[in-house]
């Protein structure tokens, strides 16, 4: 099995899995002033809960959207695999993803993983919603070439940029109201965020059929698509692990095997 790593701007996601199950997914907080070794530690601390023993690991993977961290975070799992592998995804690593964009080498790791995730293990033409500190929608067209895709701010953001730019409201913990029309403040806003986002969604996927001219299936991953999917009236499939699969599929494909 290999360990797999994907960081992101609130979260990194950790997990150890091969082609025949995924063992564990863990989240820790990014922290960008962590030096290599607390990071070590902390990984090998998730490892050690999970009773991963470290010669079972064959190499590391890691993606991340977090440059100034990215270097810290391979140092620090070389310190806890040593003489093993550690691929980091960036510039001259094999995806074998076909990216039609403007310029291929600004799309994010994270987004490259899930597509090539996406594409080996469902039909396309597809659609690839990953819902974190943004909420990306990636678009695979029918021949799998990636071509494009939408950003918006994440539930986070919203709800944040909601309670402190409006004196009387506070924070509350997203999940799911009792019913859609909120009798008090703390149900209207649960209400409004979870069905705005998931109201989003459906628009959004909507308007990509319109564009493409068919049908399409949809791939839900990330930290609040739990949260906000079975709200939608689309039918989404979640994969909380696409992304780690991703990673497993580049590793292989750069011959780490």
């Amino acid at each position: 099995m290999i360990l797999a790593i994907d960081v992101g701007n609130t979260n990194i996601v950790v997990g150890c899995l091969d082609r025949s199950r995924t063992y564990f997914v863990e989240r820790l907080s990014t922290v960008r002033t962590k030096t290599e070794l607390e990071y070590a530690v902390d990984f090998r601390t998730v490892l050690d809960i999970h009773r991963a023993e470290l010669d079972t690991i064959e190499g590391s993977v890691i993606s991340s959207v977090v440059p100034q961290i990215t270097l810290i975070l391979r140092l620090a799992v070389e310190k806890i695999l040593p003489g093993k592998e550690v691929l980091v995804l960036g510039p001259g690593v094999r995806t074998g993803l076909n990216i039609l964009m403007d310029n291929p080498a600004t799309v994010g790791a994270d987004l490259v993983a899930a597509a090539v995730a996406g594409i080996e293990l469902y039909p396309v033409p597809l659609v690839l919603i990953d819902m974190g500190t943004a909420t990306t929608v990636t678009v695979v067209d029918e021949e799998k070439r990636y071509i494009g895709g939408l950003i918006y701010p994440g539930i986070g953001i919203s709800l944040d940029a909601l309670t402190a730019h409006a004196s009387q409201l506070s924070g509350i913990s997203i999940e799911p109201p009792r019913r859609i029309i909120g009798k008090n403040t703390v149900e209207s806003m649960k209400s409004g965020i979870l069905y705005s986002n998931a109201a989003a969604l459906d628009g959004i996927i909507e308007r990509i059929e319109q564009e493409l001219g068919t049908k399409v299936h949809v791939v839900a991953t990330g930290g609040l698509a739990a949260k906000v999917v079975p709200h939608c009236h689309r039918k989404i499939r979640l994969d909380e692990d696409l992304i780690l699969k991703g990673l497993l599929s580049i590793y292989e494909k750069n011959g780490r095997e």
